[in-house]
């Protein structure tokens, strides 16, 4: 019902269509504030049936103003649960969305022929391309006004105070969600974000307290120079914190191994164990692939475990200050239940 903008301009869904199965979508609009990144980056929006009615005191724009200004193909008017059903015992499929006047048979062929997401890098499509700092504290900086008013719902309200950003870190762009670096911020870190091939020695040479490692799309074992520079970080001794993507690339650094799920984890709604405490967090999660538990090396441990599937859902060094999940503790618009970790990552920097 709610969190399709966001669906919309997270990087995880770079060359993807994304099928929504509530049937009722665009009932709200969308916002200036709402984005997770800079644009849309679905490759296709499937409902099945577009609201005509926006109601909404913030809403700047319809769901169909959006995407045809930022150009992507939506489709109304498809039973989006039965192509839920198809989707869960067939597995991710190839799509094709047009406006064109082709033949199925043309469509099909594109869509069959379409080289998918194995063994492709689309994190070098969606990171930033340069270094920059985020301080949303800063009114003169387009971050504030970006998240002006987010932490409260009422505008006539008292913006809630942050606490000093007194932790620097570098937090490495795979394809972040903005509302990671608000939830850093609100944890007092002081987020450098770099591009995603920015080296290890250029990393530490920033002198930081730790570093985040991000979400994004694609295939994990494409990103061998991202591998190959968290595993330089994990030998330095320095504190890492990593999620869905960042959970895989720090995953393959620590010496295990990636796989593409059938037909991924989507949603607000996976149940993950917490193997040291019992306690069970209801997640939000994207991704079409997951570690290999029985690839890792034994100094690392599975503390976490999805309750539906058994994959790996968060992993711990058991000698050096790192670890990592799959799913999204920063979920806009939720669920909330993960949110300590940042907190985790905080108190795992200060005792370092």
């Amino acid at each position: 019902m709610t969190g399709y903008q966001e669906i919309l301009t997270d990087p995880s869904y770079k060359a993807q269509i994304v099928t929504m199965t509530y049937p009722l979508i665009g009932n709200y609009g969308v916002n200036r504030q709402d984005v997770e990144s800079w644009k849309p980056h679905v490759s296709g929006f499937v409902v099945r049936e577009l609201s005509p009615v926006v109601s909404n005191w913030r809403a700047d724009a319809t769901l169909h103003e959006y995407l045809e200004e930022n150009g992507v193909p939506g489709i109304q008017g498809v039973d989006t649960r039965a192509l839920t059903r198809k989707l869960r015992v067939r597995g991710a499929m190839n799509g094709f969305i047009s406006t064109e006047g082709i033949s199925d048979a043309e469509a099909v062929e594109r869509a069959r022929t379409w080289p998918g997401l194995v063994g492709v890098d689309y994190v070098k499509e969606v990171t930033h391309r340069e270094a920059f700092a985020w301080d949303e504290t800063d009114e003169q900086s387009p971050e504030f006004r970006l998240v002006q008013g987010l932490e409260q719902s009422d505008p006539r309200q008292a913006r809630t105070p942050l606490p000093p950003a007194e932790i620097p870190i570098v937090a490495y762009d795979f394809g972040m969600k903005y509302n990671i670096l608000r939830r850093l911020r609100q944890h007092g870190f002081r987020s450098h974000v770099v591009p995603a091939g920015v080296s290890a020695a250029e990393v530490l040479k920033r002198k930081p307290a730790g570093v985040f490692l991000s979400n994004g799309p694609g295939d994990p074992a494409a990103l061998g120079y991202a591998v190959d520079a968290v595993g330089e970080l994990v030998r330095s001794g320095i504190p890492i914190f990593g999620i869905c993507l960042g959970h895989q690339v720090l995953g393959q650094a620590l010496g295990g191994k990636t796989f593409k799920l059938k037909f991924g984890h989507r949603g607000a709604n996976h149940p993950v164990k917490d193997l040291e405490t019992g306690r069970v967090e209801i997640t939000s999660q994207n991704h079409g692939f997951a570690v290999d538990s029985a690839s890792l090396p034994a100094e690392v441990e599975v503390n976490r475990i999805n309750l539906n599937d058994q994959t790996v859902e968060g992993l711990r060094h058991k000698t050096k200050p790192v670890f990592c999940v799959q799913y999204h503790p920063e979920a806009s618009p939720g669920p909330h239940d993960s949110t300590p970790l940042f907190q985790e990552f905080r108190d795992l920097i200060q005792k370092s």
